[in-house]
Formats: C-alpha cells, sequence, structure tokens
C-alpha cells in the first residue's frame, strides 16, 4: 500500500517565518517529513496517472508507450513496472499490455484530479499555459488535501 500523502496536515498552526528566520523544530521536522512522503509517491502517481491515460485513450497501455511518454528508457519502465505491480496497482505479463487495477485506477483518478484541479488554479492565477502545465506537474504531487480545497472553492467562485 502506498502511503497518501496528501493526507497529512501539519500540527498546529505555525506562523509564517520571515526570511532568515527559523520555524520550531516540530514544524520544521513536519514539513520536510511531508515532503519526502510526497517524493516517494511522485514517480508511482506519474507512472498510474500515465497509464490511465493511455488506458483511456488507446484501451491498452504498452511499456514502449511509457517509455516515450515519461521519456525514460524500456529498463526504467519495467523495473517500475515490477514495483507498481508489488504495490498492487497494475497487472502485467512479459510482452503484454499493463492494466491499473481497481487500487490503480482510484489513485489514477485521485491524482489526475489533482493535477486538473491546481492546473485550472494557475491558469486562473494568469499563468501561461506551458508554464501552468508544468508546474502543475509538479505541484500537484505536493499539495496537501486543505490547499487543494481551497484552490477549487477559489476556482468555484470565480466561475460563479
Amino acid at each position: 500500500m502506498v502511503k497518501d500523502p496528501h493526507r497529512s496536515q501539519w500540527p498546529g498552526s505555525p506562523r509564517i517565518a520571515s526570511a532568515g528566520e527559523l520555524v520550531d523544530v516540530a514544524t520544521h521536522a513536519s514539513q520536510h517529513r511531508y515532503v519526502r512522503r510526497a517524493h516517494e509517491t511522485e514517480l508511482i502517481e506519474d507512472y498510474v496517472e500515465m497509464i490511465g491515460d493511455l488506458m483511456a485513450a488507446n484501451g491498452e497501455a504498452r511499456a514502449a508507450d511509457l517509455a516515450r511518454r515519461m521519456d525514460v528508457s524500456h529498463a526504467t519502465v519495467a523495473k517500475m513496472v515490477r514495483r507498481l505491480t508489488d504495490l498492487g496497482l497494475v497487472t502485467s505479463a512479459p510482452y503484454r499490455s499493463i492494466f491499473l487495477t481497481d487500487e490503480g485506477q482510484r489513485m489514477a483518478a485521485k491524482s489526475r484530479e489533482r493535477h486538473a484541479i491546481v492546473l485550472r488554479f494557475l491558469k486562473a492565477l494568469g499563468v501561461d499555459d506551458t508554464n501552468a502545465r508544468q508546474d502543475a506537474e509538479g505541484v500537484e504531487h505536493h499539495v496537501c488535501s486543505e490547499t487543494l480545497e481551497q484552490m477549487r472553492a477559489f476556482l468555484n467562485r470565480k466561475n460563479t
């Protein structure tokens, strides 16, 4: 089972430190723990989301397509597919397509939704399409559920 870093919340309500000022040790440690968890799941979420997108577009996800889309080698894809299989997120057989399990489909849907909200939010702020797409690719993995809900609420208010 993959940890969901997006559910974690920092303890208390730490005040924002100004330049050159440190927040308390517990808050700092909690923030870094949160980011490390997000980094742990980032690649997994990217692969699962891409497999889901390929399945939706082509009916299947092939390792060669993943390698091209992720700009990595076939060996890198094979290693990640083994990891995703071990985590119960995909099923595959040698020289066959890769398919998401129910758990993988849930993860892909959540990741796709986070990505869409962050992308729409950045565009609503006036960020150009190219930069918004690039930034959303990283931010989506690090935004906590509270921030994501605030982004969604902002977008809903803007659209009414």
